[in-house]
């Protein structure tokens, strides 16, 4: 059974998963506000290099050598424009000692590990990109490197509970087309372990994300011992999380995972 453990740095907190022991990684709260990866690093690893990108609400997945060459070709065209981060909403690891982070307020920082060639991933996964199966274009690419399903180890962190999250029916088929041929939400709702609830305004559902992307794992092969959802919710824990939906405010936490 996976468990969930609050761990400390500089007297703030975040979040570790037992299904990630062998990799240095964290679930970071809103204490460590507004420190960004470089800082945050050493907290999991002191020497690791850091990479982050530009979310976007996509399904890109690239990995530190993309990243790097999106640098070099920024400064071979102008060498006097500021670097920005390539666009994406996922890394994935291609050599040991990488840090790798993603953001989020309500969003799902989803960390995959691989146990035998100690790969990681780091994805962003809101409802768009759940729609797009960002977390299975991840496997993908982690599959190309040589990676097997029964190796892989996923937990999916603190983000916005389907108990609160309220979208359109539209926005609920849209998601739910991802793991099933539906045109309503009927569909959805009579699944065992149902990502979407029924709610009180018409035309609209609460959308369980996390319980989406736990679908398209499990449709991928991984069993339910290789897959943790953290037992937090963005939302409904102000002291701890940042969310977009509660606050209208652009503020993230970040969640990171070091390869090994």
């Amino acid at each position: 059974m996976q468990t969930w453990t609050w761990q400390t740095s500089n007297d703030s907190t975040y979040l570790t998963c037992s299904l990630l022991d062998r990799w240095p990684h964290g679930f970071f709260t809103r204490q460590f506000w507004p420190q960004v990866p470089q800082e945050l690093a050493p907290v999991l690893h002191p020497e690791a290099k850091v990479f982050r990108v530009k979310q976007v609400h996509g399904n890109q997945v690239l990995n530190p050598t993309e990243v790097l060459r999106h640098f070099d070709r920024q400064q071979t065209l102008n060498p006097e424009t500021e670097i920005t981060f390539p666009d994406a909403d996922g890394l994935l690891s291609d050599g040991p000692d990488q840090a790798i982070w993603v953001c989020s307020a309500d969003c799902t920082p989803v960390l995959i590990a691989d146990d035998r060639m100690g790969h990681v991933s780091a994805i962003h996964a809101g409802w768009r990109g759940t729609a797009a199966k960002i977390v299975p274009a991840a496997i993908a690419r982690l599959q190309a490197q040589g990676s097997r399903i029964e190796d892989l180890r996923v937990a999916m962190g603190p983000a916005i509970a389907g108990e609160v999250y309220q979208v359109t029916a539209e926005v609920a088929i849209q998601v739910g087309q991802s793991i099933l041929e539906v045109s309503s939400v009927r569909g959805l709702m009579d699944l065992p372990h149902p990502p979407i609830l029924a709610d009180e305004k018409e035309g609209h559902v609460r959308l369980d994300v996390r319980q989406i992307n736990a679908i398209q794992l499990e449709q991928l092969g991984l069993g339910t011992e290789q897959i943790a959802i953290a037992p937090h919710c963005t939302f409904q824990d102000p002291d701890r999380f940042f969310s977009y939906r509660r606050d209208g405010l652009k503020q993230v936490q970040w969640s990171g995972i070091v390869s090994i």
